[in-house]
Formats: C-alpha cells, structure tokens, sequence
C-alpha cells in the first residue's frame, strides 16, 4: 500500500533548548537511525530559515535526513502558515505542543503536559490562551494526540474534553547524557567537590517549586554542602517567582558538564509540583545519581520505588528525606543501583519506534 510522505516540524531547531526541545531533537535522532535501518518510512524535515546572526540553539548535525528549508516566516507564523502548505499531502509529525491549524487530522501532534490547563499560575496569559485556544481545535479536529506518560494522558483528556484512548503514550528516552564523554572541569570551575553538593536541574517556573528548597539549603550547609542549581527560564512563557540567592548559581550546562554534575552530586533535589515525564530524574538515575521527588505525578509514575519523595505541603519531609539518604547506611548505594537500571530501560529508539507506530497508521 502507498503511503503519504512524512515530514517533522523542524521549528524545535530555532528555539531555546528546554525538556521539549530535547525531546524533540532526540526523537528525531532516533527517527534518523530507523530510517536507515528501513524501520521507518523516508522523512523530511521542514525548517524555518534560520538566522544567520543567531544560529539555531539545537542543530542537526549527523544527522541523514533530509532537511528542508521552507516559507519565509519565523515563529508561530511560519508554523501556522509556511509549514502547513510545505507538508500538504504528506503526515505532519509535530514534536513541540503546538501544530498548523490548516494541517487538520492529517498530522501527530507530542502535548507534553497540561500545564496551561493545570498550572496557569507558571504561564503568561498570552501564552495560555494561545495554547489552550490552539489544543482545543486541534482535538476538535482529529489531530493524532501523543503524549509521554500516562499521568499527562488522563490530564490531556480531561483538559480538552476527549476519550483519552485517542492518546497515545510514548515515555522518553534517557540514554542521551551517556552518549557524551564527561567534562570533569565543571566542578572545578564552580567550587564543587565529589558528594558536596545536592543539584537542582530545571527551569525557572513556578510550578517548578523551587521555594520549596529553603530549608535544605540550611540544612546542606550544616553539613558543609551546597544546593547547586543549572538551568534557566523563559520569561516569555514562565512566570519567575522563585528567589534564588541561596543556591550556588551554574546557568545552563552542556551535556557533557550535566553529566558530571549529576555523577558527582550526593543527589538530584526535583520538588517540582507538576511535570509532563520529569527528565531530569531519569538523565540522573542513568548516571547513578540518587533522586529525591516530590511525591505523585509523573515523576512517581516513571521512577517508582527507586526514588525518594517528599510531599509538597510538608516541606519539612524533603529535609528528611535528605538527611535519610546522607545518614543512612547503605541507602545512596542501593538507590544508585536501583535507578541506574530503572533508567536503562528507557531509550530513545523504542520510543521512535512507538511513534512510528502512530504515524504509520496515519500515513497508510
């Protein structure tokens, strides 16, 4: 049977790189290798021109697909306009929340979270109410819905008001930190010692929590350790609530510093309140970096026992939870271990696979 040709929404190419765009540019990496392998139909990724005074924040080198360069718009205007007319006739794979109106039925599109719908308080009220405006139509239209883990399928379904078995799931993949030779000289750079630090890894929002870690910074620092935090936010999207003047400041790290951090961190503090899947703990279990969460989401549903959790109107129980794993005998070592193969099991390629699923049904 002939099918439609598949193109990727490259637009995930000239934005600032965040949990979204990483899965973005991992997915299709993936893609990248099973259509070499003939597991995957040809594919094409369409990309908006990019500025040749601001280079893309994610790239594609290695990568042998093919790559087009379409329309003359940038933003939300060449994904709404260019993008579309660029992919007629074909299936339209849409990596980053948001998808062409005019694309209708015929395309998948990843929604991470609800968050716009659940948590309206980490958003701007633009941002909210394209993104709200935009899923609803979509799901009115039929757009193939896929999303990364079951906690954010049933909040999806009951955000946009449909059956959530028109959602599919495809968790996320965490062997991208491993495939990158560490940078030792990160530590170095900021002060830090092997075990001396607690690390946070996350953007800026509110729903992020980051207050939550007041009082183990006192705590950290009675035992002559550090809260060290990397990351950044938009504040385009993100509402910034969080005082931060307490934590030892890293600002955004590459892969090969983020590895280090997290083999040489005594943990990975993530108090976030809401996450679609939460990356950062599993790049951590699968460097053997113990996790402590806050309990219930998608972060318990992807790590299950092989963290420990804290409840967020306690913020008294993170403490414990951290002198737990630094007093008790055995418990790092085991956590470690028990992580580390929870997270082997999560790679890139199955979940390019499950997607493939999706989209050859589509494309047939």
């Amino acid at each position: 049977m002939k099918t439609a040709p598949v193109y990727v929404n490259g637009r995930y190419l000239t934005q600032p790189v965040t949990g979204v765009q990483r899965f973005a540019a991992e997915i299709v990496r993936a893609i990248d290798g099973l259509v070499l392998s003939g597991e995957w139909p040809a594919t094409t990724l369409l990309t908006p021109p990019m500025d040749a005074a601001a280079p893309p924040l994610s790239d594609t080198a290695g990568l042998t697909l093919p790559a087009r360069t379409v329309g003359r718009r940038q933003g939300q205007m060449w994904e709404q306009i260019d993008l579309p007319r660029a992919a007629r006739g074909g299936t339209l794979i849409n990596l980053g929340n948001t998808a062409p109106l005019l694309s209708g039925s015929g395309q998948i599109i990843v929604i991470h979270d609800a968050g716009v719908f659940d948590t309206p308080y980490s958003y701007s009220w633009k941002f909210r109410l394209w993104y709200k405006g935009l899923q609803h139509a979509l799901a009115r239209m039929g757009t193939r819905i896929v999303t990364v883990s079951e906690f954010s399928r049933q909040r999806i379904a009951a955000s946009l008001g449909i059956d959530p078995a028109r959602i599919a799931v495809i968790y996320e993949g965490a062997d991208h930190i491993k495939r990158i030779a560490a940078d030792e000289t990160v530590l170095a750079r900021h002060g830090l010692t092997r075990g001396g630090y607690a690390l946070v890894v996350g953007s800026r929002a509110a729903h992020k929590n980051l207050s939550a870690l007041e009082g183990v910074v006192h705590a950290l620092r009675k035992r002559g350790m550090v809260v060290a935090m990397t990351g950044g936010g938009n504040r385009a999207v993100f509402q910034d609530t969080a005082d931060q003047a307490a934590f030892c400041q890293l600002g955004r790290a590459s892969d090969a510093e983020l590895r280090t951090l997290y083999e040489n961190a005594a943990c990975l503090l993530f108090p976030s309140r809401y996450e679609g899947f939460g990356l950062p703990p599993v790049e951590a279990m699968i460097c053997g970096c113990p996790v402590i969460a806050t309990r219930g989401g998608a972060v318990e549903e992807i790590c299950g026992e092989d963290a420990l959790y804290f409840t967020m109107d306690d913020p008294a129980s993170l403490v414990g939870a951290i002198e737990r794993l630094l007093d008790e005998p055995g418990l790092r070592g085991d956590l470690s271990a028990r992580g580390l193969l929870r997270a082997e099991k999560l790679s890139w390629l199955a979940s390019a696979r499950l997607l493939g699923d999706v989209t050859r049904r589509i494309a047939a």
